[in-house]
């Protein structure tokens, strides 16, 4: 064998050590956090019309398994708005048959009124740290998860989660969508092969 010698002399420094605070900032908040408000409008433009969305006659069985799977994207997709208004309503209609959570969610509504004006008047102190008003609301959330947990939050949590997923589940598996939109009158840009 030939002796082979290569040559990786130069200048190696490692990185430079990254400045550490004091205190960890575990209590920061994201900042590129949507608008709500623009988010449910835009979804609420989006809503297809109640009556296509509940068409008996659109109903079918669906042909084969591949073909399931596609029509459910498809209706997933194409209904996506009226799906979270079904959510929506489910989470109403929990709150309306369990008085419980929405006296524990109006308490921490109220809480949160009241340390937002608190806190315009002068800053919270914590662990000799102010708080932002972001931090003051997680501390609410943090605070308020045990009440919730009393009184069955968690159930009916749950209970939306499951309704919401079955009742979506079977509205896009029975709806036949290809008898409402033509091929390629509509287009479903997560289905589009590559």
């Amino acid at each position: 064998m030939a002796d082979v010698s290569v040559d990786v002399s130069g200048e190696m420094a490692p990185p430079a050590p990254l400045p550490k605070n004091a205190f960890p900032s575990f209590l920061q908040v994201p900042t590129q956090i949507p608008d709500p408000k623009e988010w449910f409008h835009k979804q609420r433009q989006n809503v297809r019309p109640w009556l296509l969305f509940l068409q008996t006659s659109n109903f079918k069985a669906p042909p084969s398994v591949p073909r399931l799977s596609k029509r459910i994207m498809r209706n997933i997709e194409y209904f996506q708005s009226n799906y979270l208004f079904v959510f929506l309503g489910l989470i109403v209609y929990c709150l309306i048959t369990s008085p419980l959570i929405l006296f524990a969610i109006a308490g921490s509504f109220y809480a949160g009124y009241k340390l937002n004006k608190r806190h315009q008047e002068r800053r919270i102190v914590f662990f000799k740290k102010e708080l932002t008003l972001a931090q003051v609301y997680g501390l609410v959330v943090v605070c308020s998860m045990p009440v919730y947990y009393l009184v069955g939050a968690h159930g009916a949590m749950f209970w939306v989660l499951g309704a919401s997923f079955f009742l979506i589940t079977l509205h896009a598996s029975f709806y036949n969508i290809d008898a409402v939109i033509a091929q390629g009158e509509d287009g479903f840009p997560l289905l589009e092969q590559v």
